[in-house]
C-alpha cells in the first residue's frame, strides 16, 4: 500500500467539509420539526410563550448532533468521494498505482477522531443540556409523569444496610411526594415518601426486621422515618420513634434513575450505573447507553468505509441514484439493527455489550468486505 500525506490531507479536507455541511442541514432539518411539535404542544397553554419551545429546542441539539452524526459522515463520505471521482482525481490517482486504502487514511483518520469527540467531549455537553430541556418540557409542556406516576403510586428502592448484617440488605417501598410539595431545605433539595414499609433483610434474604413509617424524608446519608414502628423477628412492634437508615441515595440519583440515560454524560456513566444497582434499579439501559457511547468511534470509522465502498462501486457505473439510494438504504438498515439490538438487550434477550457493539461491528465489517471485494477481489 502507497502512502501519499498531500493526497490523503486533500481528501481528509474534503471529507470532513462535507461530512459538516451534512451535519448542519439534518440538524437544522430535525430541529425545525422538533421545534414545530413543541410549538404544537405549547399552543394548548397560554401561559407559555414563545421562547419556552425555542429553548428547549435550542438546549436539544448537541443531543442530535450526536444521534445523527453516523448518518451525517456516511451521506458526507458519499458526496466527498463521489465528487472526487466524478471530477476525475481519484480515477488518476488509482491509475497512478495508488490503492483505495492509500487515499482513505486521512478520511479514515477524521471520522474515528469525530466519533471520539463526540464520545468524550459532546457527549457531556449534550447530557447537561437535554437534562434541563427535558426538566423544561416536564415543567411548562407536560402534564403529571415523573416518579408520582408510577404504577400504583408506589417507589421501590433496594439499599446496603449492615447495621443488622454486614452483607444485609433493605427493600423500602413508599408514595413519593412531588418534588414541588415538598418543603424546601437550606440544604438542597428535599425527597419525601409517605405510607412507608421498610424490609430489612440478611445476605441470605432471611428477614431481620420491618419497619413501618407515615413518612420518610431522605437527607445526606440517610433516611429519616419519622414515628416509626420497628417489627422484629417475633413480630411485636416497638414505640413509635424517629429512625435513621444510612444509605447513599440522593434525590438526584432517585430523580435520575427514572430520565433517559442519554440525560447522564459518559464520564459519570460508570459510577451512577455502580450507585444505580446497589440500589436495587435496573441499570441496563445505562450500561447499553455507556457501550454505545465507546462503540461511537467504531461506528464513525464503519460509515467513512461504507461510504467509500459505495461511492467507488457505483461511480464507476455512473449510478449517482444507486449509489445515494444504496448508502441510504445501509444507514437505514443499521439504524433498525442498532434498535432491535437495543430492544432486546433492554429485555434481557442479547448481552448488553452485544446489544451495543452489534451495530457498529455490522457495519465495519459489511464496509470492510465491499472494500477488500472491489479493491481485491
Amino acid at each position: 500500500m502507497v502512502l501519499t500525506p498531500t493526497l490523503s490531507l486533500y481528501v481528509a479536507r474534503g471529507f470532513l467539509f462535507a461530512t459538516l455541511l451534512v451535519l448542519a442541514a439534518l440538524i437544522g432539518l430535525v430541529a425545525l420539526f422538533d421545534f414545530i411539535e413543541l410549538l404544537r404542544r405549547a399552543a394548548s397553554r397560554p401561559d407559555v410563550d414563545f421562547g419556552i419551545p425555542l429553548q428547549i429546542a435550542a438546549m436539544r441539539l448537541p443531543f442530535v448532533a450526536m444521534q445523527i452524526l453516523p448518518f451525517a459522515i456516511l451521506l458526507g463520505g458519499i458526496i466527498a468521494f463521489w465528487r472526487l471521482t466524478r471530477s476525475s482525481e481519484l480515477i488518476v490517482a488509482r491509475a497512478a498505482g495508488i490503492s483505495a486504502w492509500g487515499f482513505l487514511t486521512g478520511p479514515l483518520i477524521v471520522a474515528v477522531l469525530m466519533g471520539m469527540l463526540g464520545t468524550f467531549a459532546i457527549s457531556p455537553i449534550s447530557s447537561a443540556m437535554l437534562s434541563r430541556a427535558e426538566r423544561m418540557d416536564q415543567n411548562f409542556l407536560r402534564t403529571g409523569g415523573g416518579l408520582t406516576s408510577l404504577a400504583g403510586g408506589r417507589l421501590w428502592l433496594r439499599q446496603a444496610d449492615r447495621a443488622l448484617d454486614p452483607q444485609g440488605v433493605a427493600i423500602l417501598s413508599g408514595r413519593p411526594v412531588a418534588m414541588r410539595d415538598a418543603a424546601p431545605s437550606p440544604r438542597g433539595p428535599r425527597f419525601e415518601l409517605q405510607e412507608v414499609t421498610v424490609w430489612r433483610l440478611s445476605a441470605d434474604d432471611r428477614p431481620l426486621a420491618r419497619l413501618e413509617a407515615p413518612r420518610a424524608r431522605l437527607v445526606p446519608g440517610a433516611w429519616v422515618l419519622e414515628e416509626a414502628v420497628s417489627f422484629g423477628a417475633d413480630r411485636r412492634a416497638s414505640p413509635a420513634e424517629r429512625i435513621s437508615l444510612p444509605t447513599e441515595l440522593t434525590p438526584d440519583r432517585i430523580q435520575e434513575s427514572f430520565a433517559s440515560p442519554e440525560t447522564l454524560d459518559f464520564w459519570s456513566l460508570p459510577r451512577f450505573i455502580t450507585v444505580l444497582e446497589e440500589a436495587g434499579f435496573s441499570a441496563v439501559r445505562h450500561r447499553i447507553q455507556y457501550q454505545s457511547l465507546l462503540a461511537m468511534p467504531v461506528l464513525a470509522l464503519g460509515m467513512a468505509l461504507l461510504a467509500a465502498g459505495f461511492s467507488m462501486r457505483q461511480t464507476r457505473r455512473g449510478g449517482v441514484a444507486q449509489m445515494i439510494g444504496g448508502g441510504v438504504a445501509a444507514g437505514f438498515a443499521l439504524f433498525v439493527l442498532d434498535r432491535v439490538s437495543n430492544e432486546m438487550g433492554e429485555a434481557g434477550s442479547l448481552p448488553v455489550i452485544l446489544a451495543a457493539w452489534a451495530p457498529a461491528l455490522a457495519g465495519l465489517l459489511l464496509a470492510l468486505a465491499l472494500l477488500l471485494h472491489l479493491e481485491d477481489g
